[in-house]
């Protein structure tokens, strides 16, 4: 059969690409511009999930560029059946060096906070009864916040930490950990005090512990033992 003159086959060719539909819209990848608002973290967990499974599934993680930097991930640690988890922001020199959330400073203010509010309160409870877990588990540069996209990639681990415990309770230490849990632009002084909802679990906001170990922060860490003793009640009563 003898071929089409050339200018009948380029017409057909470009009849064929007017006609062909338009590619789908794939959503924006996250960039470091983006607010946190626009960050959807994953609607299911896996069945059965386990915190052994989910540790495993991070593995030796390099999926952000927090990975280049961080000497250890640092996972969570704390009773894996516990009533109350705490969630902070990310892991700081200490943390990294040990591989343990709030180890340093801001974590043995965090321990007396949940030892002496429960001891005064009649409540048996010690650091080691709950969970402790960060939105990111590398170290970020130089203790900077988490960009969203790293907030993003990290958030699907720590859905499914939070689902696999299924506690009575959630407190967020701290903005950032306020807004990766429960989106919007508020941050602590606005959220904290007052009952908030994470996938049907209470959450209660309230300050992180490094905010509260400067000098001038002396309401903060009243109102921070308020939030935390309402906390408790909720969670132990």
């Amino acid at each position: 059969m003898a071929a089409a003159p050339e200018p009948v086959v380029r017409e057909a060719v470009l009849q064929a690409v007017v006609q062909a539909p338009p590619p789908p819209e794939l959503p924006p990848f996250p960039t470091n511009e983006m607010p946190l608002t626009d960050i959807v973290l994953p609607g299911l967990a896996p069945e059965g999930d386990t915190l052994e499974r989910i540790c495993a599934d991070i593995g030796d993680c390099t999926r952000c560029r927090l990975s280049q930097g961080r000497n250890k991930i640092v996972f969570g640690v704390g009773d894996p059946n516990t009533k109350l988890v705490f969630v902070g922001e990310g892991p700081g020199a200490d943390e990294d060096a040990q591989g343990i959330p709030f180890v340093g400073r801001a974590g043995q203010l965090l321990t007396q906070m949940i030892e002496g509010t429960s001891a005064k309160e009649g409540i048996p409870l010690k650091r080691a009864d709950v969970y402790i877990c960060n939105v990111v588990k590398c170290r970020p540069p130089e203790n900077r916040t988490p960009e969203a996209d790293e907030m993003q990639i990290c958030g699907q681990f720590l859905f499914r930490q939070l689902s696999a415990i299924k506690p009575k309770a959630i407190c967020a230490l701290g903005s950032t950990a306020a807004k990766a849990l429960l989106g919007g632009k508020d941050g602590v002084t606005k959220l904290r005090g007052k009952w908030h909802k994470w996938n049907d679990i209470p959450l209660m906001v309230t300050y992180h512990p490094s905010y509260l170990l400067r000098p001038y922060n002396q309401e903060a860490k009243r109102e921070s033992w308020e939030d935390l003793k309402k906390t408790l009640h909720f969670v132990y009563d």
